[in-house]
C-alpha cells in the first residue's frame, strides 16, 4: 500500500544530478563501493581483460575501481560520471596518475567516436536507471527506453570483438531481456558471484558479459523480444447486470 507508493519518491533523487553533486561535495573523494571492491569479482573479470585494452568505466562515482584497474596493469582507463563535483574530486584524488582520464558525461549520449573502446565496464550504474521501478516483472516503457538508449551507446563505442561487462544485483530473469537485444550486436552470458560459504548470509550479484560481434543465444533472443512488445490489451470488466427495475438503473447512472 503506502510503502510501495512512497518508495519511488525516495529513490527519484538518485537520478538527479543535484543529489549526487551535493553528496560528492559532502563526502569528497572518499572511496565508496556499492558492490564491494574489485577483489570480489576479479577472478571473473580478469579473463575478459588484456593489459592493452582501452577501458571505459560508466558512472564511476567515487569508486576506487578505475584506479584499482590501473594499478593491476590496465593503464588505459577512461571514467565518466554525470556529476561535475564527482569528476572534479576524482581528478584531484588521482592527479598523480596521468593514465587515468576523467570526463563529465551522460551515459545516454557518450561523446566518444564509434569503436573507441575494447571494454566498457559498469558496476551498479545501470541499476540507477531502474530505481523508480516498483515492479520488476513489468518495467515501465520509460525505463526500458532509457536502458535501451544507454546500451545502444555502449554498443556503438565498443570495437568489434570488444566486450561490455555489467556487475549488478539484478537477477538474470530481470536484466537479461534488456541486454539480449539483437540491435546491440553482441552475445550475452552471465556468472553469479558471491561471498562466503553460500550460507543464508551469502552476498550474491551477477557479472554479465556481452561480446560485440557474436550472436545471441536463441533463448536469450526470445527473452529480449518480449521486452518491447506492447502488453496485451486488458479485457474490459463485465458491465453490471441491470436490475429488474429499469427506472432505478437509469437513476443510478445519473448519480
Amino acid at each position: 500500500g503506502m510503502e510501495r507508493r512512497r518508495a519511488p519518491a525516495a529513490s527519484r533523487r538518485y537520478g538527479q544530478r543535484r543529489f549526487w553533486d551535493a553528496r560528492y561535495r559532502r563526502e569528497g573523494a572518499e572511496p565508496r563501493e556499492w558492490l564491494g571492491g574489485l577483489s570480489r569479482f576479479l577472478p571473473q573479470l580478469q579473463p575478459e581483460l588484456r593489459p592493452g585494452d582501452r577501458i571505459l568505466v560508466l558512472g564511476c562515482g567515487n569508486s576506487a575501481l578505475s584506479h584499482d584497474l590501473h594499478q593491476l596493469g590496465y593503464p588505459d582507463v577512461t571514467s565518466i560520471d554525470f556529476s561535475p563535483a564527482c569528476i572534479a574530486a576524482m581528478r584531484a584524488r588521482y592527479a598523480h596518475c596521468p593514465g587515468l582520464r576523467w570526463a563529465v558525461m551522460d551515459i545516454r549520449a557518450l561523446a566518444f567516436p564509434d569503436a573507441a573502446f575494447d571494454v566498457v565496464l559498469e558496476k551498479g550504474t545501470l541499476d540507477v536507471l531502474m530505481v523508480e521501478e516498483t515492479d520488476p516483472w513489468h518495467v515501465s516503457p520509460r525505463a526500458a527506453a532509457t536502458m535501451h538508449r544507454v546500451l545502444a551507446e555502449v554498443s556503438r563505442v565498443l570495437r568489434p570483438g570488444g566486450c561490455f561487462i555489467s556487475i549488478t544485483f539484478a537477477q538474470p530473469h530481470f536484466r537479461k531481456p534488456h541486454y539480449a537485444q539483437e540491435a546491440f550486436g553482441w552475445s550475452l552470458r552471465h556468472v553469479a558471484c558471491g561471498d562466503g560459504d553460500g550460507g543464508a548470509g551469502a552476498f550474491h550479484y551477477f557479472l554479465y558479459v556481452m561480446r560485440k560481434g557474436q550472436p545471441l543465444d536463441p533463448a536469450d533472443l526470445a527473452l529480449g523480444r518480449r521486452l518491447h512488445q506492447p502488453p496485451p490489451a486488458p479485457t474490459p470488466p463485465p458491465l453490471p447486470a441491470p436490475p429488474d427495475d429499469n427506472e432505478d438503473y437509469l437513476l443510478a447512472i445519473q448519480l
